[in-house]
């Protein structure tokens, strides 16, 4: 067919999804080889992408296409014929350039190619005319025309001759039908010419119609194993909604799991806090601990001291006893010596007074 690749890149394809027309839908598990063609006999740029064995991009450029950088790695255009919008994710905002340059370049060589093409097809149709023209033309051969001038030229001849002027007249009718003849050549070339351009064109055509035949065998297979994949997809659909179902139940399960597990976590946390004080309050008992035993290793002391002042006590308290008993004793004692003294005074009175 005469198709070659003229770039090539590695991308992630992408699909915009029939149903919303707003997601994407990746059509490649991972980075495939996006590449440029050029189909020189009809002249026209495709983008194909293959993965594996499936056309996954079979998208013709167009002048009417327009590439779209929607974000620094990934680009989209929308494609008519396919019914839907292509998308490439690039593994840098360079790769993403160069490819949006090279899509301006074959879709401003794609509009050129649609004017020559257009262009051509005019000059096709021009000839025709032409031709046609020529075909009406035709029973008026340059014989008849020059006959006729013939047969016009004569009478005028006769009527003017003289004696000395045949040369004259004779040369008259030659140089006429000569012009005529050049003139009637000269449109003979251009209809020969006129007719090498259509057997060019017919030739051309010829050969587009058996390469669209091709193509359209072509598109005819590629149409029946899509409608095989549709029917294949439908018939996985039924199981998607079983699957579907189950994944439904599964992230039910999963939700309810990851509400445990925060339970298990904050109780986890509660316990770790717990722990702590736990370890706060045993370290605050040691501490406890200690004072008390020193606080009754001070207290046997002050028990042993307690039990000393109270001996000493006891034996000042007996002490004491005693000398109140002395005290006593001296007590009466004196008060004996006071009576007496008071009887000796109140003797000496009397005997003052006697005397």
């Amino acid at each position: 067919m005469g198709e070659q690749p003229i770039y090539s890149t590695r991308a992630h394809v992408f699909q915009i999804d029939p149903n919303t027309k707003k997601n994407w839908v990746p059509t490649s598990k991972h980075a495939v080889t996006v590449s440029y063609f050029y189909d020189s006999t009809r002249n026209v740029y495709r983008i194909i992408s293959l993965d594996g064995s499936k056309a996954i991009i079979n998208s013709t450029i167009t002048p009417n296409m327009t590439f779209t950088k929607t974000s620094q790695k990934f680009g989209q255009w929308a494609d008519s014929r396919a019914n839907t919008v292509y998308g490439l994710g690039f593994s840098s905002e360079h790769h993403l350039v160069k490819f949006a340059e090279k899509f301006a370049e074959f879709k401003e060589a794609a509009r050129l190619a649609k004017e020559k093409s257009q262009e051509k097809m005019e000059l096709t149709s021009t000839p025709s005319q032409e031709s046609a023209a020529g075909d009406i033309q035709s029973p008026l051969t340059p014989e008849s025309i020059n006959g006729t001038d013939d047969e016009r030229a004569t009478p005028d001849v006769t009527q003017n001759s003289e004696p000395r002027a045949e040369p004259t007249q004779n040369a008259l009718p030659f140089t006429h039908s000569s012009t005529i003849s050049k003139h009637w050549e000269a449109e003979l070339a251009a209809l020969k010419g006129n007719n090498a351009k259509l057997t060019a064109a017919l030739l051309e055509s010829t050969a587009n119609v058996k390469q669209w035949k091709q193509q359209l065998a072509a598109y005819q297979e590629e149409a029946e194993r899509l409608h095989k994949r549709v029917t294949e997809l439908e018939c996985m659909s039924g199981q998607a909604n079983v699957i579907k179902s189950h994944k439904t139940e599964l992230n039910q399960t999963i939700e309810e799991l990851e509400s445990t597990l925060k339970a298990k976590e904050e109780e986890i946390e509660r316990l770790k806090e717990e722990v702590d004080n736990a370890h706060q309050l045993q370290a605050q008992r040691d501490s406890l601990t200690q004072k008390l035993q020193e606080t009754e290793t001070r207290n046997k002391d002050l028990e042993v001291q307690l039990s000393e002042l109270e001996q000493r006590l006891e034996s000042s308290q007996m002490e004491q006893e005693a000398f109140r008993k002395n005290l006593k004793t001296l007590l009466e004692i004196l008060d004996g010596k006071i009576f007496e003294l008071t009887e000796l005074r109140d003797n000496l009175a009397k005997l003052i007074e006697c005397s």
